[in-house]
């Protein structure tokens, strides 16, 4: 699982802010007041309280009890979930769609929403945006139907800057009941952690092929391989198992229960390979020292540097007070998996999902591929339509290729980091085409219309997901394998 506290940069908390300020403005014209009236009363300018209106600002607490005040109404009015009128209700959701990742993508000019606006066209507008993502929607195959839960996950671990702390309580439970709280969890204690828990444990050859580890939960075994394959650490297979047990997962009922439970595994064994409490002790020492580093809490916990980046996201925001995000890119540019609290801009279809599109070639992800020191990481900062972020990336060799692993943080945190110091810097102003999409003119006009590449067909993206409570997963297979053990 890729980081409790507010995300003050989160979708919902932008979304609440439209709504708020349409409120506003509502109850300022019923009034009759103009923007320079209700200026003189709260000592604002006018220019801020139209930002606010437009829900492009959020007011800070004292301005908002001002504005109450001034209005006439009381706080909790202003921040009612009911827009006040039809109009507000439309002009909202307008607000919302423009801002949106499906609007964003159809390169159109934003409207501007206002009292000039005429109320068939505001509804024309908002009928319009619905049917096209009710047709978008309907076009979805199942992989689509994976993406949005995958954008749905997302967006909850978001809401809890990645932290769970129901799952960091029950690894603590069973580390102390083998008795570890620190350091690296070797292979033994992780023997210990199954015995503990009543499993015992095989190393068999002929797993069945679509498996990591296969769990018969009748005789309270657990059968693993034993492999060359790097990104699979065996501690960590194991102990994705037995969170099966610990946190009383059942069959999944759909992809996105599927893959809810398959982060909280991969959550699970990592708080017990990284304890919180040792690790959040780690890093603080770290922090205090403007130290902090990815590969230096890699090699205190012996785990792999993707791993000790989840693990970082995990706890950043609630122990450290400081948001990030993390990437995993493909070098060929595709986004395989990312995480962020901090606003950056990941690029989304119109369904808000990340996975399979094209990071930014200027981004410290990309960027990373380029160099020829693939020994120490590599530090970047880029400025971003969203603002200034700092990024320490290195690259891994995995079975499907070269990929990096980027963990970055907003330009106010980076004070705390080792590497901070880069001359490294790039300008990124994605998803504008001109950024990086488009080739550049001259190589445009001499090569338009006269080079047809011959795409690699990956044909897993033409297929739909695979079906069953366990997708991919055989179960013939694996029954036939279980019955074949049984002694």
């Amino acid at each position: 699982m890729n980081s409790a506290g507010n995300d003050a940069g989160s979708e919902d908390t932008e979304l609440d802010s439209i709504a708020l300020g349409r409120r506003i403005r509502f109850l300022r014209k019923s009034k009759q007041l103009t923007l320079d009236d209700v200026s003189a009363l709260v000592d604002t300018a006018p220019s801020q309280l139209s930002l606010i209106e437009n829900g492009k600002r959020e007011p800070k607490l004292s301005l908002l009890k001002s504005l109450a005040g001034a209005l006439g109404v009381g706080v909790d009015d202003l921040l009612g979930t009911e827009p006040p009128s039809r109009r507000a209700a439309l002009e909202i959701e307008l607000e919302r769609a423009q801002r949106g990742p499906l609007y964003a993508s159809l390169g159109l000019p934003t409207v501007r929403v206002g009292a000039r606006l005429p109320m068939d066209v505001l509804e024309s507008l908002v009928g319009l945006q619905n049917e096209l993502e009710r047709r978008l929607n309907e076009q979805a195959a199942t992989p689509e139907e994976a993406r949005r839960a995958n954008t749905a996950l997302r967006h909850e671990m978001r809401q809890r800057n990645n932290y769970y702390k129901d799952i960091e309580q029950e690894a603590a439970k069973v580390l102390a009941a083998v008795g570890h709280d620190a350091g690296p969890l070797s292979h033994h204690r992780a023997a210990d952690i199954a015995e503990h828990l009543g499993f015992s444990l095989r190393f068999v050859g002929n797993l069945p092929h679509s498996t990591r580890s296969v769990t018969d939960q009748k005789n309270k075994r657990i059968y693993l391989t034993q492999t060359n394959r790097s990104e699979h650490d065996p501690r960590s297979v194991l102990l994705q198992a037995l969170g099966h047990h610990v946190l009383g997962h059942k069959p999944p009922t759909d992809y996105f229960d599927f893959l809810s439970q398959r982060v909280a595994t991969n959550y699970f064994a990592a708080a017990l390979m990284m304890p919180e409490k040792s690790t959040v002790e780690y890093l603080r020492r770290a922090k205090d020292n403007r130290e902090l580093a990815v590969e230096d809490l890699r090699d205190a916990f012996a785990v792999s540097y993707e791993s000790a980046a989840h693990r970082f996201t995990n706890l950043a925001t609630e122990h450290l007070g400081m948001t990030c995000h993390f990437q995993k890119v493909h070098e060929s540019g595709i986004l395989h998996k990312a995480y962020e609290n901090d606003r950056v801009n990941f690029p989304a279809d119109h369904t808000g999902a990340i996975e399979g599109q094209t990071i930014c070639r200027y981004w410290t992800s990309r960027v990373v591929f380029e160099q020829m020191d693939k020994f120490r990481s590599f530090e970047q900062y880029t400025d971003t339509v969203n603002g200034t972020f700092w990024c320490t990336a290195r690259t891994e060799r995995h079975s499907s290729g070269l990929y990096s692993l980027s963990i970055g943080v907003p330009f106010e945190h980076v004070k705390w980091f080792r590497g901070r110091d880069t001359k490294e810097r790039c300008q990124s102003t994605c998803p504008d085409e001109n950024c990086c999409r488009r080739p550049p003119a001259d190589l445009s006009s001499q090569w338009f219309g006269n080079a047809w590449p011959a795409t690699r067909a990956n044909t897993h993206l033409l297929a739909a997901m695979p079906t069953g409570a366990f997708p991919g997963v055989d179960e013939t297979e694996v029954y036939r394998f279980l019955e074949k053990q049984v002694d």
